[in-house]
């Protein structure tokens, strides 16, 4: 598979890795920034946040405001949650059919669409037409590109390749596989290291 193996910098796997090195509760609450529509039920004039302004909220009028924003509306009985448009039976299942298909990882419509799947189905199933087909629906198009994603890292580092290309992976996709991928690459860059000439026998070092 050629996800893992065209062109660039052998560089960018390590840095790609390392500056996803998070679990997967920092990936879901940068999530949580993610906005989403509600429509509310009560009033509200525009409040002033560091992240931005959100508001004014007016009863049965839709607003835009951050996913941890609606949730907490939510659980309080303050709102209704507009699921994001991608979040469509037929949506996803074109998108599920397509990364069948495809060798290549294929654009997501969100780059935080599992967690936010979660998310929302799990606080706000109610509002979420079709919740539990959009949850197995979303599940399949995940299974699929962890499945290719381990095939990609297996392939890379079984041919001893030295080169990558991330495109169209998620935070959460790639810190599946992470550890693997940095633990191999260190292993592989230690072995190229000491068959380079004037290399010191034995001397191993980290990247």
């Amino acid at each position: 598979m050629t996800s893992l193996s065209t062109p660039r910098c052998f560089w960018l796997v390590r840095f790609a890795a390392r500056e996803t090195a998070m679990d997967p509760s920092e990936v879901e609450f940068l999530a949580e920034k993610q906005l989403v529509k509600i429509i509310p039920n009560f009033s509200l004039d525009k409040i002033y946040l560091i992240g931005g302004d959100l508001g004014p909220f007016n009863p049965g009028l839709p607003v835009e405001v951050p996913v941890w924003l609606a949730l907490n509306l939510k659980q309080r009985q303050k709102c209704r949650i507009i699921p994001p448009d991608w979040m469509d039976v037929e949506k996803l299942e074109e998108m599920r059919e397509l990364e069948r298909k495809e060798d290549a990882f294929t654009p997501v419509p969100s780059p935080h669409y599992m967690e936010l799947t979660k998310l929302l189905l799990n606080h706000a199933s109610d509002n979420i037409p079709k919740a539990d087909e959009i949850r197995t629906l979303v599940k399949d198009i995940w299974d699929t590109r962890i499945a290719k994603l381990r095939l990609s890292a297996d392939s890379f580092i079984s041919q001893q390749e030295a080169h990558a290309q991330l495109d169209n992976l998620t935070l959460m996709e790639i810190n599946t596989v992470r550890e693997f991928l940095l633990d191999s690459l260190n292993c592989m860059y230690k072995l190229r290291s000491n068959l380079q000439p004037g290399s010191r026998k034995g001397q191993l070092t980290d990247y």
